[in-house]
């Protein structure tokens, strides 16, 4: 029981080592929205992958969530460590994944252990729902911009380093929010006219 348990530790450092490799497993608040989409596609990958892997072998349902606690655990330190450099608390949002991962972790229970349920069910779950759980959480970050321009990290590249502060006056502006709301609505309001002009 012992050697068991052991191996799910190791599992979730592993698990842990392979995430962070797989590219942004942080949300740092000069560079969120920006490496958003990177972070879903390659943290709700390595999720399910490492998990469903792992799982198969301790049989264990709780595997993902524990993972998933380990990478919190993990990112938390690192929003410590750049606290402790002087940078606002706000500058590394620390990424949802652990109730992804509990429904991947049902997923699995629910269908007897089944692999290719757990897979499937599983996988799609953590990929509709790792997106919105964290767009929400990047929501209520106040004011990313204005702390992107303030605390440019040093570890940047310079092109992806923010150079002109005036450009983000544009995102709080109604002419954006309005241009945003036109670009959403003209597909299902050009749909609807599609329709009726076939009546």
């Amino acid at each position: 029981r012992t050697t068991h348990y052991l191996f799910i530790v190791v599992v979730a450092v592993n698990s842990t080592l392979l995430t962070i490799n797989a590219g942004d497993y942080i949300f740092y608040t000069d560079w969120a929205w920006t490496s958003f989409v990177v972070f879903l596609i390659s943290q709700s990958t390595m999720l399910v992958v490492g998990a469903i892997y792992y799982m198969l072998f301790t049989g264990v349902p709780g595997t993902a969530t524990y993972y998933a606690t380990i990478m919190t655990i993990y990112t938390w330190v690192a929003k410590g460590a750049w606290f402790a450099l002087g940078y606002p608390y706000d500058f590394v949002v620390v990424p949802v994944w652990i109730p992804s991962a509990m429904l991947l972790d049902l997923s699995y229970w629910a269908t007897r252990r089944n692999k290719h349920a757990a897979i499937l069910i599983g996988g799609t779950l953590v990929g509709m729902s790792l997106p919105v759980f964290n767009m929400i959480n990047l929501l209520l970050v106040k004011d990313p911009l204005e702390m992107a321009f303030k605390y440019p990290r040093p570890t940047l590249p310079p092109y992806t380093t923010p150079i002109e502060p005036q450009v983000g006056k544009f995102y709080n502006s109604p002419v954006a929010l309005g241009a945003g709301a036109g670009a959403v609505l003209s597909v299902p309001i050009a749909a609807l006219g599609a329709k009726l002009n076939t009546w």
